[in-house]
């Protein structure tokens, strides 16, 4: 299969669940789909996030080993929305190697206080965050302060989840 030809052809669930379907767990399709979304001009990277997140979901070991390099692609400047809102959503579920949970940790409180970052990157940064706070009891508090700032003016998706999250922290 040509991969960037199937994700130029349609942008639909439909046409990932067709890619992943081929990629199945297959790390050298994978690793096709992978350099498109890292590599890939503007419409593919942004088209490829939804198949990756979707591989993500179905096999979590297939993302682990790119999972730095889907990092500096997030902070790269003018990178896609869909880049780091897939980033995000996916490192909710997938086991984050431990050199690299500080820098998770500092982009999703940078994703989580900025103002312009959409609702569903501050939720899942949200998400992540208290899942690295399970293993860093510490980033609790500071994670409890920025969403209790923006807890009384967040959207209602932000708030039940903010609600869920602040639950889940261990008090402090």
């Amino acid at each position: 299969m040509d991969i960037e030809s199937e994700i130029l052809k349609e942008h639909s669930r439909r046409q990932a669940d067709r890619i992943v379907s081929w990629i199945g767990a297959d790390p050298g399709r994978f690793r096709r789909l992978m350099d498109l979304f890292l590599r890939g001009e503007y419409r593919i990277t942004q088209r490829s996030a939804m198949a990756v997140g979707i591989c993500a979901e179905r096999n979590p070991a297939l993302v682990r080993p790119y999972i730095g390099r889907m990092l500096t692609r997030m902070e790269e400047p003018g990178v896609h929305v869909a880049v780091r809102r897939c980033v995000v959503r996916l490192l909710q579920d997938v086991d984050i190697p431990e050199g690299l949970l500080g820098r998770v940790a500092a982009l999703c409180f940078k994703y989580l206080s900025a103002g312009d970052s959409p609702v569903a990157v501050k939720c899942f940064s949200m998400t992540v965050l208290a899942r690295i706070a399970e293993k860093e009891p510490d980033l609790g508090r500071e994670i409890r302060l920025v969403i209790e700032q923006q807890f009384p003016y967040g959207s209602g998706g932000f708030r039940s989840r903010a609600a869920r999250v602040l639950k889940g922290l261990r008090p402090g």
